[in-house]
């Protein structure tokens, strides 16, 4: 999708594609419905605590690592072998992203740096972490295999990107995230962990957009539950930039929150039992 500022907010105009409309309500929908689950007035902070947990895990599985939850519940060790820092990598950047909240709207390129940085751990000694990768620079994305643009075009894109969302936009919440999420998965801007970095700003503007404020209906458990061949198919549509091919990357986004919605509605229901 082409982001460069205009007078005209083109993520609106996605909001008036075939089945968005419905998708937004959806969603809306059922964002409601848990947050008017009883066990949220009591136990809110749990809620979000097992969110954040679940949703790193669906993260690190579309990454490669998937792990069973009570596998990642339980490791502490997260440095050694690639599957290991993949998980520790969605732990962290989870957890980081409530933080970045009041400074993604007024700086959201220096966001997803920080973002990279917190995935990467802050172990890497070279200066390839935390900035767009320079031309020549390999980038390491197994899941993706979409033709790689060039530094050039990634800087622009990113520039155009971050233009749009500080700017503002008419279109609702779950449109804004989705095109957030494509454009990083499109221009893989980082050298490694692209796909966990999507994934986390993602969350962050259904967070900030209040669409999501608590932090509880992990999109990310979603995107895993549907899977790896649905997830591409979809950001096949993304890259298409058709209005079909952007409609149905936007459901599928919309229907990975409605999955992460019902998660911790089975998190609430199990609480209520008494059994979690």
């Amino acid at each position: 999708m082409s982001t460069n500022a205009s007078s005209v907010d083109p993520l609106a105009t996605l909001g008036s594609l075939p089945g968005v409309a419905d998708s937004v309500d959806s969603v809306r929908k059922a964002v409601d419905r848990v947050y008017g689950h009883r066990v949220m007035r009591r136990r809110g902070n749990e809620i979000t605590s097992e969110a954040a947990l679940r949703g790193a895990r669906g993260s690190a599985a579309l990454s490669g690592a998937d792990w069973a939850l009570e596998e990642v519940r339980r490791r502490t060790d997260f440095g050694v072998e690639r599957e290991a820092r993949t998980v520790g990598a969605a732990l962290r950047l989870t957890a980081e992203a409530g933080q970045l909240l009041s400074i993604w709207r007024q700086s959201p390129l220096r966001v997803l740096a920080r973002l990279h940085l917190v995935a990467a751990g802050g172990a890497a000694a070279d200066d390839t972490v935390g900035r767009p990768r320079l031309a020549g620079e390999a980038v390491d994305e197994p899941l993706i295999e979409a033709p790689l643009p060039d530094a050039s075009e990634v800087t622009g894109r990113l520039d155009g990107l971050a233009e749009l969302i500080i700017s503002g936009s008419s279109a609702p919440a779950l449109v804004v995230a989705a095109v957030v999420h494509g454009e990083l998965l499109a221009l893989r801007p980082f050298g490694s962990y692209n796909g966990l970095v999507a994934r986390a700003a993602e969350r962050i503007v259904l967070i900030g957009s209040g669409l999501d404020p608590k932090s509880i209906c992990p999109a990310e458990v979603g995107h895993a539950e549907q899977g790896r061949a649905a997830y591409l198919a979809a950001f096949e549509g993304y890259l298409s930039g058709t209005p079909d091919g952007m409609a149905a990357w936007i459901a599928h986004c919309g229907r990975a929150v409605e999955l992460g919605v019902r998660e911790s509605t089975a998190v609430c229901e199990a609480l209520q039992r008494g059994a979690a």
